[in-house]
């Protein structure tokens, strides 16, 4: 069933309603086109796609699953809204209040005939559809996961002492999109030696040296679908230090691995990981949460955290991503990304984790 029809059986249930959703990546996962613009209403017998000029050729081409209407100029497309509305005889509009500006919901109630649903139903319902993922949806996780991995073996070769974060910062994304990414999931992260200790560094012009931890934290986009991993790696020998701190990180990741299945709450596996390396007394570096969902985001539900009471279910995907982040020193981060099954897990990460020593 489509992402649309699957939309359509829960509003079945909804008392009249209909979804109205005009946020880029939503309607991307309803549609399967991106652009930038457009409208998708969504009624339990009908759904259409709203948009301008710009986009009506393409939308006529590839979209399969509702009417394509051309949007009218000005403000058009509330008519178009209300009389679809009338039509389908709508009793109320459910919009995605989490991706719904103010601007844009006073402009909703001011213009359309049909009441505005005063709940928060269709954000709920949007994000319990995204959240266990479809065959489709992993094979271009995986895709884009395979995108990543091998430019990290480029990076690898490619790597020197004397270069700048920035320099393999810039390598890594262009041989990710040059080798079939649509787009980075996110801001490539480089850092190095002292700056590896700040989990969300931005790479500077800061010289790899030595005897360095390098930390990657990257990934491709495919047809919409984000990877994302990080590793860490030495360019030169080690001090003993470093080489039990990363120890220690990789344990943990191992163990939360290990944990993940169906029925564990997020707390639950964040705890595996977090105690781990409070045992080995380094509780206070590891300041953020195991790991979080991936898909047409980079960060979506669920969230495996200290405070994440949500359960993990069959085919969910979510990361998981200890790390130890000593400051005035060094960070070590080390991210998988899985596939939540019944009594297990399966890793879509296939890069090598033991301590990478790059003799260059």
């Amino acid at each position: 069933m489509s992402n649309i029809g699957r939309l359509q059986e829960r509003l079945k249930t909804a008392d009249g309603a209909c979804a109205l959703v005009n946020h880029d990546v939503t309607r991307r996962f309803l549609t399967g086109m991106k652009s930038s613009a457009g409208t998708v209403l969504v009624f339990p017998d009908a759904a259409y796609l709203i948009i301008d000029f710009r986009y009506i050729e393409k939308a006529r081409a590839v979209v399969k699953d509702c009417e394509v209407i051309l949007q009218q100029n000005g403000t058009g497309l509330y008519s178009q809204i209300n009389e679809l509305c009338r039509r389908h005889g709508a009793k109320s509009v459910m919009i995605d209040a989490k991706n719904t500006t103010i601007a844009d919901y006073k402009a909703l109630s001011k213009r359309l005939e049909t009441k505005l649903d005063p709940e928060d139903s269709l954000s709920k319902i949007l994000s319990s559809l995204r959240v266990s993922k479809s065959p489709y949806e992993l094979e271009k996780m995986i895709a884009a996961q395979r995108i990543a991995e091998q430019g990290l073996k480029h990076i690898y070769e490619f790597i020197r002492p004397g270069m700048t974060e920035r320099q393999v910062q810039l390598e890594l994304d262009y041989y990710m999109l040059s080798h079939g990414a649509e787009a980075l999931s996110f801001d490539t992260i480089a850092l190095s030696g002292v700056n590896t200790s700040m989990p969300h560094g931005v790479p500077s012009d800061k010289k790899i040296e030595r005897g360095e931890f390098v930390l990657l934290d990257f990934g491709a986009v495919v047809d919409g679908y984000h990877s994302d991993m990080t590793r860490t790696f030495c360019i030169g020998e080690p001090t003993a230090k470093m080489r039990e701190v990363y120890g220690i990180v990789l344990e943990a990741q191992r163990l939360g691995l290990a944990a993940v299945k169906a029925g564990i709450t997020g707390k639950e596996l964040d705890a595996v990981a977090r105690d781990y390396i409070a045992s080995k007394g380094y509780g206070a570096e590891f300041g953020h949460s195991l790991g979080h969902g991936v898909g047409l985001d980079i960060h979506e539900a669920p969230t495996a955290s200290a405070s994440s009471e949500e359960t993990l279910a069959e085919n969910m995907v979510v990361t998981v991503e200890p790390g130890i982040y000593i400051e005035g020193e060094f960070g070590v981060r080390i991210e998988d990304f899985v596939i939540v099954k019944e009594n297990g897990c399966v890793n879509m990460t296939e890069a090598e984790k033991e301590l990478k020593i790059i003799d260059a």
